[in-house]
């Protein structure tokens, strides 16, 4: 039965994926979600059913467009694959599929289109930010109402919504924004009321060591420029932080003998 839900798991993550596809490509352009169909970038053919199967479709067709076999972008089935495998792994180091386990599933998915987006033009769209703080009420009033928690349980994540937020928003504003961006500091006051003030610390930690060892190692190899995107840094940082945040600071806390 286990086995049988996480394949559901798996599957609803490619579907996710596959929406988040189109998120990438249109959020960027200012096109809508929804009133313009799928199609091939290179020929404009609208897109059949049997070509929108998310992951299947692309293997299917070898990578190339029915009409005129142009390659279709590897993102689509990477960023499929990937949200598929982020929604079992994510239950399987949660404590297994529950309310709170999906809740994090779909904050990984606005993190991975955030990121690729981030990565791509460095700006996050307010509108991930909000999504993942939405996710953020949800959680608190879902422990509230439902598992009866009560004021001292949620005071970490209130904390955490400013905790990392606050520092940043005033470096923000004292570098005029050059030091860190604004959607940066919107993404850890979001991921901080969802996640809590110990785990997003260490989220913040982490970004910044991430970013800091991948981003030289791309300006020596590719020579990319001195400017980066946060955003795909912090948010590996939130999910690692989500997936194994609590063990990684227990471990720390027994090195230093606490």
């Amino acid at each position: 039965m286990d086995i049988f839900l996480y394949i559901v798991m798996f599957l609803f993550g490619i579907v996710i994926g596959s929406f988040l596809n189109v998120c990438i490509f249109r959020i960027p352009k200012g096109e809508s979600l929804s009133a313009k169909r799928s199609h091939c970038m290179s020929c404009g053919y609208q897109l059949r059913w049997y070509d929108l199967i998310p992951l299947f479709s692309w293997i299917a067709l070898r990578g190339h467009c029915r009409r005129c076999h142009e390659k279709i972008s590897a993102q689509y089935p990477i960023i499929e694959a990937l949200t598929g495998v982020l929604f079992v792994v994510i239950p399987l180091c949660c404590g297994g599929i529950g309310v709170e386990s999906i809740i994090f599933c779909f904050a990984a998915s606005a993190l991975l289109a955030l990121s690729v987006i981030d990565f791509r033009t460095y700006i996050i769209p307010i509108g991930f930010n909000i999504f993942i703080l939405a996710l953020g009420i949800f959680r608190i009033l879902y422990r509230v109402l439902v598992e009866g928690d009560g004021v001292k349980a949620i005071l970490p994540y209130i904390i955490g919504m400013f905790v990392v937020s606050v520092p940043l928003g005033l470096l923000w504003f004292l570098s005029k924004g050059r030091a860190i961006g604004g959607g940066d500091v919107k993404l850890m006051g979001a991921a901080g009321l969802l996640i809590g003030w110990k785990l997003i610390i260490l989220a913040l930690i982490l970004g910044c060591i991430l970013g800091s060892v991948i981003h030289l190692i791309r300006m020596k190899i590719s020579k990319a420029g001195r400017v980066l995107a946060m955003g795909p840094y912090l948010s590996a940082g939130i999910l690692i932080a989500i997936l194994c945040g609590t063990q990684l600071i227990g471990w720390y806390l027994g090195l230093l003998g606490m």
